[in-house]
């Protein structure tokens, strides 16, 4: 009876499914994006995000571990270098899954699994709107000409209000002569 036993089986046996999980975080870590099943792409992330999260602190006990679960040391060292120091900062979710819809031959669900910081399109696009912090607005703006000519209309307004030296002691004068009065 399978009591209390959560994880997906993926209708193998134990050694089977080990050595499939192996073969798929391999070939992750190698190329950073493969194309499988769902139900093997969602068992992969949970057996790959631990080993990532070890990947993060160098260790010669964590590299050990690691391999362990991976017995291929291109895999290991890919991990423990270019990876681990793309990843350092993030606090886990470090792989993405993107459903593909059905391959024709037997209508398995496919999906993409892929290193979530190695997707150079969707880093771009991110960078690329973060730049691009503009306000969008229905109506739109005024054009910088409009802009520039209101501008100097607003100065020349200003100009016409200030008073010269001559016309301000004019008004002086005046404002005393009306006070003695």
């Amino acid at each position: 009876m399978r009591h209390g036993k959560k994880f997906n089986h993926l209708s193998r046996k134990n050694g089977h499914r080990k050595a499939l999980l192996r073969n798929l975080t391999i070939s992750l870590v190698k190329y950073k994006r493969i194309k499988t099943t769902i139900a093997k792409a969602k068992e992969l992330r949970k057996f790959i995000e631990p080993l990532l999260t070890k990947s993060k602190n160098n260790t010669t006990h964590s590299r050990r571990v690691v391999y362990s679960y991976l017995q291929n040391k291109e895999a290991v060292t890919e991990m423990f270098t270019n990876i681990a120091s793309k990843i350092a900062n993030r606090p886990g979710g470090y792989v993405r899954i993107v459903r593909l819809g059905f391959r024709p031959s037997d209508a398995a669900e496919v999906a993409m699994i892929e290193l979530v910081d190695f997707n150079t399109i969707a880093l771009n696009a991110a960078n690329d709107a973060a730049e691009s912090d503009k306000k969008r607005t229905r109506r739109g703006r005024k054009k910088k000409s409009d802009e520039v000519s209101t501008e100097n209309n607003s100065e020349s307004i200003v100009n016409d209000n200030t008073l010269t030296q001559d016309q301000s002691d004019v008004v002086d004068n005046e404002i005393k002569d009306n006070t003695e009065e």
